[in-house]
């Protein structure tokens, strides 16, 4: 019988029933604290660099005043490309590349933008559902069209994450089964194109990663 093809990505490790593979979820936090006690090292003026930059761009997109409102979004891009990078590490697990992961992500964050936009700013969400200059009588079509693409955003967040993450890591495991049945010199060539698929899903981790928290700040600006 053939094995499912998706079952490399199952958290089948458990002890006593509880699945142990989503510990590699918290695994991200064990970088921070030595922040607060070691020497600046290379590594930790580049992310300082980093989240300074964002916190700059994240500002730009936000339109409300409150101080600090950046935070959020810089620290759920950390934890999101500490997920994504800790996935390439051999026998460590993906948690990213999972639905129950990215929609633990963006359902809360999108209901409680929800919540706190229509509580606020009633009347700017209703206006936001009939873009400026539509026609009176696409209006209702638009309201309808406003109202689907508002419902889905948690969907798209979540299944745009976790496809990216396990389309090339299944593209990986695929090419890397077939290594046993080459010969030396076919090997060689699978070696350099696993290398080079490494370098691009290291890319990927970190696009989607700050897609992720990008689109999630627009869609914050856009309810005050």
């Amino acid at each position: 019988m053939m094995a499912n093809l998706f079952s490399v990505f199952e958290p089948s490790s458990s002890i006593f029933n509880l699945s142990m593979n989503w510990i590699s979820t918290i695994l991200g936090f064990l970088f921070f604290p030595y922040l607060y006690w070691a020497s600046p090292s290379r590594s930790s003026m580049l992310w300082s660099k980093v989240t300074s930059t964002l916190h700059k761009e994240f500002k730009a997109l936000l339109t409300t005043s409150h101080i600090g409102s950046s935070v959020m979004f810089i620290s759920l891009f950390s934890f999101i490309v500490f997920n994504n990078f800790l996935g390439l590490l051999p026998y460590i697990f993906t948690s990213s590349s999972h639905m129950v992961m990215t929609l633990s992500l963006s359902l809360p964050l999108w209901i409680t933008l929800m919540i706190f936009g229509w509580i606020n700013h009633t009347q700017h969400m209703f206006a936001h559902l009939v873009p400026q200059g539509t026609p009176f009588i696409l209006m209702p079509f638009m309201v309808l069209i406003e109202t689907i693409s508002n419902f889905i955003r948690p969907g798209t967040l979540a299944v745009r994450l976790a496809a990216n993450m396990i389309a090339g890591h299944l593209l990986l495991t695929l090419l890397g089964n077939t290594g046993p049945s080459l010969t030396l010199s076919i090997l060689s060539i699978l070696i350099f194109s696993q290398v080079l698929l490494l370098v691009l899903e290291s890319a990927v981790a970190i696009i989607q990663s700050y897609v992720f928290a990008v689109l999630s700040t627009l869609y914050t600006s856009e309810i005050n």
